[in-house]
């Protein structure tokens, strides 16, 4: 009795332990609003014209993505307490992205590239968002927009949830122009995989985190 006692004491310290190391990797969980949306201190917080802000995000040489979630979505939920808790992610999203969060059925007034101000959910329609999580990024200029509508405008699309290597390297490809010589994404990252093979980097494109040891120009 006392060995097992002994036994399990240990085993619940050495879990404790080892949980403590692991969220010690992981940034912390977010909460979330009243409107059900993941709250993030790192979303761009503007007047929400989004010609004012991807001339923002251009003067800071970054780019401007829009997330379309909703109340309620699972995959929202798995994105910002799997993938957005991984600092190298975050990391690289801050460094490089002004990030909007609207949500498809919100009523906040939202002026279109083209000058039209509709609520999020009427932009959304407009958009033709028809799933969440939605990604959808912008060129890096406000001269390459030329007035259009966001959905005119936009460079790359993607609906649904990515595993973090796939999304990782999402905004690696939106942030670098990789969409100009490959347009399908899953192609452009596959030369990725190559050149991490050539390397001996080992990475799983299911797991949760990211592998170790990717070279300097992807963090």
């Amino acid at each position: 009795m006392r060995i097992n006692l002994i036994s399990g004491l240990f085993m619940a310290i050495l879990l404790v332990c080892t949980t403590s190391k692991a969220n010690a990797e992981q940034l912390p969980m977010p909460d979330t609003g009243e409107d059900g949306m993941h709250i993030q201190d790192w979303v761009h917080d503007s007047f929400l014209d989004l010609g004012e802000d991807l001339a923002e995000a251009a003067a800071d040489g970054k780019r401007m993505v829009i997330m379309w979630e909703q109340r309620g979505c699972p995959y929202c939920k798995r994105m910002h307490e799997v993938n957005l808790r991984i600092p190298r992610v975050v990391d690289y999203i801050k460094r490089n992205f002004i990030v909007h969060q609207f949500n498809m059925w919100g009523d906040r007034k939202v002026t279109d590239f083209d000058g039209e101000e509709l609520s999020e959910k009427e932009l959304a329609n407009k958009y033709g968002i028809l799933y969440t999580p939605t990604l959808q990024f912008f060129p890096q200029s406000l001269e390459k927009v030329a007035g259009r509508s966001g959905k005119d405008a936009e460079v790359v699309r993607i609906p649904g949830y990515f595993k973090p290597f796939h999304f990782f390297f999402l905004f690696h490809y939106a942030f670098e122009n990789g969409y100009e010589e490959q347009p399908n994404f899953q192609r452009w990252l596959g030369a990725v995989g190559d050149e991490l093979d050539e390397k001996g980097i080992k990475y799983d494109l299911w797991s949760d985190d990211l592998p170790e040891g990717l070279p300097e120009k992807f963090l």
